[in-house]
C-alpha cells in the first residue's frame, strides 16, 4: 500500500457544509443537535443533526420526473456536494471510479446501489465510470473498507484516480420510526442511544507519481487499510467477545505497522455504549501500538450518526487534522456498522 496518496477530502454534515467547516466545529465541540417536528413513539420530538436545506443543490430536473423516494433524492444532494468539494481542483482526466457506502437501514424501498450511481453522475454532472464504480449497502464501515480495493486498483494500474466516500440520512420517518422501537435513539428516558445524524463524506486517491505528476499535494497518505467481520453485532443472536474490532486491530498492525506509535483516534461512536465496549476490547488488546497519550475523537457528539457516511467524514475530518497538524499521526480511523462489517485504516503525513 506504499505510496497511496489522498489528494482531495470532503464532509457535509449538521455542522459544517464543507470539511473545513465540519472539522472546525468537530474540534471545537460545536454541536448542532436539533428538535424536529417528526415524534418518536412517546410524543416527544425527535433531536437529530439534519443539513441546512439551503445548503444543498436542488435535485436535478431530470431526477426529478423518476419517482424518487425523499430519502433517496435527499442523499443524491448530498453526495453531490460531498463529490464536487473532493474533486475541487483535480483534473481526474477522464470517467472517475466511485466506490460508495452506502445505507444498512432500509425503508420500505431500498436504495438500488447500481442506479444510485447512475443517478449520482446525473445530479453532480461528474463523469463517473459507473461499469467499475461499486456501491454497497453496508452502513458506517463502507467506506473504509473500500479503501483496500481502491489502493489494490492504483497499485494494479487500474486507474488514475479513485474516490471513496460514503453517503445516509437517518432523519427519515421510517428509519427514526424503527431505531425508536429498538430502544436506540437517546431521549429523556433513553441516556444510551444515539442521536440520528446526515451527511456525505468523499476521498480522492492516487499514485504518488500520479500527484507528483498533476502537482497535486497530499493531505495524507494511505499507510494502511484491515475489513473483517464481528459475529456478535448487535443485531446477533451470537454472544459479543469482541473479536470483530480486535482482529482487524491486530491484522492491521501486523500488515502495515505504523511508523510511529498511534498518535490520535477517530472512532465512529454514536453514543450507544456498546460500541465504546468495543473499542476498549481491541485497544487493551493491541495497547503497544498506541501512544499512552493519544487523542481519541468520536465526531458524532456534535452532529449526530452519520451512517454509512461516517467512515468517509472520519477519515476526511483525520486528514484535515494530520494535514493541518492538530493532531498527531500516524491517526487511527475506524468504523463499526449496526450488522458484521468492521474497518480501520492508519493515516500518515508522509509516504511510507
Amino acid at each position: 500500500m506504499s505510496g497511496i496518496a489522498i489528494v482531495g477530502a470532503s464532509a457535509i454534515t449538521a455542522v459544517g457544509l464543507s470539511l473545513a467547516e465540519t472539522a472546525a466545529s468537530a474540534r471545537a465541540r460545536v454541536a448542532r443537535l436539533r428538535e424536529i417536528d417528526w415524534m418518536d413513539r412517546r410524543f416527544e420530538p425527535f433531536i437529530v443533526g439534519r443539513v441546512p436545506d439551503d445548503g444543498l443543490p436542488p435535485l436535478d430536473d431530470a431526477l426529478a420526473t423518476r419517482g424518487l423516494t425523499t430519502r433517496e433524492a435527499r442523499l443524491l444532494r448530498l453526495a453531490h456536494v460531498a463529490l464536487e468539494e473532493a474533486l475541487d481542483g483535480i483534473d481526474v482526466a477522464g470517467e472517475l471510479p466511485l466506490l460508495l457506502g452506502l445505507p444498512e437501514h432500509h425503508t420500505t424501498l431500498p436504495i438500488d446501489p447500481p442506479r444510485f450511481v447512475q443517478r449520482l453522475a446525473l445530479q453532480s454532472g461528474v463523469a463517473l465510470d459507473v461499469r467499475t464504480s461499486v456501491a454497497v449497502p453496508a452502513g458506517r464501515a463502507a467506506p473504509l473498507m473500500a479503501l483496500r480495493e481502491a489502493a489494490a486498483r492504483l497499485t494494479r494500474g487500474d486507474a488514475r484516480f479513485v474516490a471513496v466516500g460514503g453517503v445516509d440520512s437517518l432523519v427519515d420517518p421510517y428509519v427514526l420510526g424503527t431505531l425508536d422501537l429498538e430502544g436506540r435513539v437517546r431521549n429523556e428516558v433513553t441516556s444510551d442511544g444515539l442521536r440520528p445524524g446526515e451527511g456525505a463524506g468523499m476521498l480522492v486517491l492516487c499514485t504518488a507519481a500520479t500527484a507528483q505528476a498533476q502537482a497535486l499535494q497530499p493531505i495524507a497518505w494511505l499507510h494502511g487499510c484491515m475489513a473483517g467481520q464481528e459475529p456478535g453485532h448487535i443485531y446477533a443472536e451470537e454472544p459479543y467477545l469482541g473479536e470483530g474490532l480486535a482482529g482487524v486491530f491486530e491484522r492491521l498492525f501486523a500488515d502495515t505497522p505504523p511508523p510511529a506509535p498511534v498518535g490520535c483516534v477517530y472512532a465512529s461512536f454514536t453514543g450507544e455504549r456498546y460500541w465504546a465496549r468495543e473499542y476498549g476490547v481491541a485497544r487493551l488488546r493491541h495497547a503497544a501500538a498506541f501512544d499512552p497519550d493519544h487523542a481519541i475523537e468520536h465526531p458524532a457528539e456534535v452532529f449526530g450518526d452519520l451512517g454509512a457516511a461516517t467512515g468517509a467524514v472520519l477519515a476526511a475530518i483525520a486528514c484535515d487534522a494530520v494535514a493541518e497538524g492538530y493532531r498527531q499521526a500516524p491517526c487511527l480511523v475506524f468504523a463499526s456498522s449496526d450488522h458484521a462489517e468492521r474497518a480501520a485504516v492508519l493515516l500518515t503525513r508522509q509516504p511510507s
